[in-house]
């Protein structure tokens, strides 16, 4: 959501319109960017399926409905470009409702000039592979017109993670990675805003979306009663929107005057900016924000797949962040760990491309341009 919304805020000069299908978040869109919302779906804690939020219809009910839905959009609005998150190298839950759309865009029955596959740059690996990038491959091949990788080469390449790169045959670009950057002043701004002297120490946990990661910040939590500081502390928690309301009410029990406890704030990259220390999952947006803000950060990869723990071994090689092992979830080690980095006062220089969003809309109107 966060990656797509910089790709289209970044094309400021255009009429952009921002499809979406998931729980829906309170974000301030700007004037030249309009929603449009299909019926929510999301994928279940484990990661094997969809499920529909809304109780009263039925998932078959509504993957129908947005079927037509999207067909019904793409008649009526007869966009110029179409960019998809992620498909076909993920996101093959919705495939029932996109490639009905592709189809018919490759069979001139609906009018768009180009289609674009938006990447980040590690894929998670699948149960067969070779099966997953076959037919992923075949789709690039078949219905697309470019890649966009939003990474930046001297990290991570889309290769490493996707074998059958060479057979690709569309474009492929690097556009640097993604990452919003904090208003000037934000540092000085919400810490005078929230109370906190130059000389106080400012910790953010977080848990990207919340699907996942309540272990994490209730270690952070019991481990921010046994730092052993000369100065004040405070301890700023976001869980994410989408972390079970039973863990979120637990957590908020765990408050007080100096741990503030929150599920989603609009201006959580301030709170990145003001910080001393972030201690967090290791997702890409996430990620980019420590990267954006230049915060000391502790960083636990989601241990089901390869996707979080590649990018943040690759930063921590050189000296962006340093990754939280099993062991230091025990309170009394993650004390230890963040006395550790606070104790460090130098910020680390990140000499990485963050400039993707800006890179996408530039590539893009390049080939709207040279397409016409």
């Amino acid at each position: 959501m966060f990656r797509s919304l910089e790709i289209c805020k970044a094309l400021h000069a255009h009429e952009v319109i921002l499809i979406t299908g998931g729980p829906h978040i309170d974000v301030r869109l700007p004037g030249h960017i309009r929603e449009f919302r299909l019926h929510e779906l999301q994928m279940d804690r484990d990661f094997k399926g969809l499920f529909s939020s809304e109780s009263s219809s039925g998932l078959n009910r509504i993957k129908n409905e947005r079927q037509k839905r999207l067909l019904g959009f793409f008649k009526k609005e007869r966009p110029d470009l179409f960019i998809l998150e992620l498909y076909p190298f993920g996101r093959k839950a919705f495939r029932y409702e996109l490639d009905p759309v592709l189809h018919a865009i490759r069979e001139k029955k609906l009018n768009v000039r180009g289609i674009f596959s938006s990447v980040r740059d590690v894929l998670v690996e699948k149960e067969d592979q070779e099966l997953h990038e076959l037919r992923a491959l075949r789709k690039l091949n078949n219905y697309f017109d470019g890649v966009l990788i939003h990474s930046d080469p001297e990290v991570v390449t889309l290769d490493e993670t996707f074998y059958h790169y060479d057979d690709i045959r569309v474009p492929i670009v690097y556009t640097g990675y993604i990452a919003s950057k904090p208003l000037p002043g934000s540092r000085a701004r919400l810490r005078r805003q929230l109370g906190i002297a130059d000389d106080d120490r400012l910790v953010v946990a977080s848990a990207g979306g919340g699907n996942v990661g309540a272990p994490l910040l209730e270690s952070v939590i019991n481990a921010f009663a046994r730092l052993d500081v000369n100065q004040s502390c405070y301890l700023c928690v976001f869980t994410g929107p989408y972390l079970d309301q039973n863990d979120f009410k637990r957590l908020k029990t765990m408050a007080n005057d100096h741990i503030q406890i929150e599920q989603f704030v609009p201006g959580f990259l301030s709170f990145m900016a003001a910080a001393d220390l972030s201690i967090s999952m290791g997702g890409y947006n996430t990620t980019m924000n420590i990267l954006a803000t230049g915060v000391p950060a502790l960083v636990w990869p989601f241990p089901q797949n390869q996707e979080q723990r590649l990018r943040a071994e690759r930063l921590q090689h050189k000296g962006l962040l340093r990754i939280l092992d099993s062991q230091d979830m025990d309170p009394s080690q993650m004390a230890s760990v963040i006395e550790h980095v606070m104790a460090e006062p130098l910020r680390p220089r990140v000499a990485i491309n963050l400039e993707g969003a800006v890179h996408t809309a530039e590539w893009l109107e390049r080939w709207a341009q040279h397409s016409a």
